[in-house]
């Protein structure tokens, strides 16, 4: 969830659909029905720090407002994270930035990433009453949000040289990423 009090991204859920991060809009998950029985929702973007949730026993939501209650678990501050999106395809799929500054992740199936994309640092600090993302690579100072197509927003690192949707970066607001826990069974089998 996205925190910016007075702008039109304060309280949006962070969403994956088409290898992009964005505020506002839906998840865009896939589930092969005819290969696995009883499919995920896949109607949240989960993200689980330091791997998939099969390795990380704290994935954390970034979900639509209103958002459902968890009880709150605070964890230490964790520096250089490997960030995965909690996902039961077979290798996970993995969070990066790419050349362009926008968050991104990774097809399913393949752990490839453009050339010049960087895999962090990424950081998730604890703190009440929610806990928060970062992305601190190449002088980053966390992230931003820019207009797109459809009443979306965009999420890329807080660059002054990123290249964004409409074109200007003045036009993007930075905001601060709202980790809650969540513990439920895997929200998507893969995200698309």
């Amino acid at each position: 969830m996205a925190t910016r009090s007075g702008s039109p991204i304060h309280f949006l859920g962070l969403n994956a659909a088409g290898q992009k991060f964005w505020l506002g809009g839906e998840t865009a998950s896939y589930c092969p029905e005819n290969i696995v029985k009883n499919c995920p929702p896949g109607n949240q973007t989960v993200l689980a720090p330091g791997g998939s949730a099969l390795v990380s026993p704290v994935p954390q939501v970034i979900h639509s407002f209103p958002f459902p209650l968890f009880l709150p678990l605070y964890f230490p501050c964790k520096k250089n994270l490997t960030i995965y999106q909690d996902t039961s395809v077979p290798g996970g799929q993995r969070v990066y930035v790419d050349p362009n500054g926008a968050l991104s992740f990774t097809q399913a199936h393949s752990a490839s990433i453009p050339e010049g994309s960087s895999l962090g640092p990424f950081e998730y600090n604890a703190a009440e009453p929610w806990s928060h993302y970062s992305f601190n690579g190449w002088g980053s100072s966390g992230f931003m949000a820019c207009p797109a197509d459809g009443g979306r927003w965009q999420v890329f690192a807080a660059l002054g040289n990123a290249t964004v949707p409409q074109g200007n970066v003045d036009d993007c607001l930075g905001f601060s990423a709202i980790a809650l826990p969540y513990s439920g069974e895997t929200p998507a089998w893969q995200y698309i």
